[in-house]
């Protein structure tokens, strides 16, 4: 296969939409267990692994803010801005929904060329600049399956009963 045959964004942006799809679903778990065992939702919304962590919500805003920016970047187009007020799941839920929708507008025409584009912007105090390509290798993918893993691990450390294959999602 030739590097041209697949571009970066034809890659990436289905991956994106793939791990939200699946914390979607690991979500949809966690609020089911809530409602069986009788434990309180907002209980599982606001833990978190370690006290520096961010909670559940966190992590889910920082997967979303990941997917949005990434796909705004590579477009040359800004993001949506979401206020990071969820506070249940039905919130979280439907900041993951406007986030797929918002990456399945991105005209695909935007992102042709993205690779080599330069991509600058600050995470925290921290000016990072990238190609294209490293954006997404370096950046994009491990940051949104950190924040999605990590609200994975806070709900099976509460107890939700979760595996790898709701993480993964459907196998093809």
């Amino acid at each position: 296969m030739s590097s041209s045959s697949l571009t970066l964004s034809a890659f990436l942006i289905p991956a994106i939409d793939r791990v939200l799809a699946n914390l979607s679903h690991v979500l949809a778990k966690g609020e089911a267990f809530a409602k069986e065992t009788g434990i309180e939702p907002a209980q599982l919304v606001q833990a978190r692994l370690a006290p520096d962590m961010f909670n559940l919500a966190g992590q889910v805003q920082r997967a979303s803010d990941t997917a949005k920016g990434a796909a705004a970047r590579l477009a040359g187009i800004d993001a949506p801005s979401f206020a990071d007020d969820e506070q249940d799941f039905a919130r979280l839920q439907d900041r993951i929904r406007r986030t797929r929708e918002f990456i399945a507008s991105v005209d695909p025409a935007k992102m042709e060329g993205c690779e080599g584009r330069t991509i600058s912007f600050k995470a925290g105090p921290y000016p990072l600049t990238f190609t294209g390509t490293s954006y997404a290798q370096d950046f994009v993918l491990p940051n949104l399956h950190f924040h999605a893993t990590t609200a994975y691990g806070i709900l099976r450390h509460n107890g939700v009963p979760v595996g790898k294959l709701d993480y993964l999602g459907p196998i093809n």
